[in-house]
């Protein structure tokens, strides 16, 4: 049986602190976690232009609102995240967006390598993937749903590429590239839609 204690949800960060918090760390040439190589503050850095960028573009659809405003029960989004990954970054903003639009529902982050016995009750395909989206009653902290680590057809993408990287060792980072680059292209061109409809359809 999943379970998250009451102190993980105490401890957990707002949207607002998580967005400070990269940044203060960034400033100082770091990230969350313990890897602060070139490459990861790389990642953060353009994480948190994504993230300026969607806390101003997010349109919410017509279906997205009326269904988000159907919740009346008093939930919350546990999210669990860490500042370098990049699919987070095209997620959060839009949880954020969708908890701005009932009150009943209170969006709280952790990091993944602060909180791996959370994290270990939520692989996917026995990985540590993120972000996750875990449901919860806000009284009994009992698990609803969760959702994760990104949208379906991103999520093929990447399955797809694994597959082809395992059998093609020689070209993986080529491989792992091209699936970076194209999942982004994705995002942008999806314009959030797709996160927003899988969201709603577990609420």
């Amino acid at each position: 049986m999943k379970k998250i204690t009451r102190d993980i949800i105490n401890n957990a960060w707002t949207y607002d602190d998580y967005r400070t918090k990269i940044d203060e760390l960034f400033a100082e040439g770091k990230t969350t976690g313990d890897n602060h190589s070139e490459a990861m503050l790389n990642y953060t850095k353009l994480n948190i232009f994504r993230m300026k960028r969607l806390d101003k573009t997010i349109r919410l659809t017509e279906n997205t609102l009326a269904q988000i405003k159907k919740e009346n029960r008093k939930i919350i989004w546990l999210v669990i995240t860490e500042a370098w990954c990049a699919d987070a970054a095209q997620v959060i903003p839009v949880l954020n967006k969708l908890t701005a639009e009932n009150k009943n529902i209170d969006l709280k982050l952790i990091l993944r390598d602060e909180n791996l016995e959370v994290m270990d009750q939520f692989l996917t395909n026995g990985t540590r993937s993120i972000p996750i989206l875990i449901v919860l009653d806000s009284e009994t902290l009992e698990v609803l749903n969760s959702w994760g680590p990104r949208p379906t057809e991103v999520q093929k993408m990447v399955m797809d590429a694994k597959s082809e990287a395992q059998s093609n060792q020689e070209e993986s980072k080529e491989i792992w590239d091209e699936v970076k680059k194209n999942s982004q292209l994705w995002y942008a061109k999806d314009k959030t839609k797709t996160i927003q409809d899988e969201i709603v359809n577990i609420m």
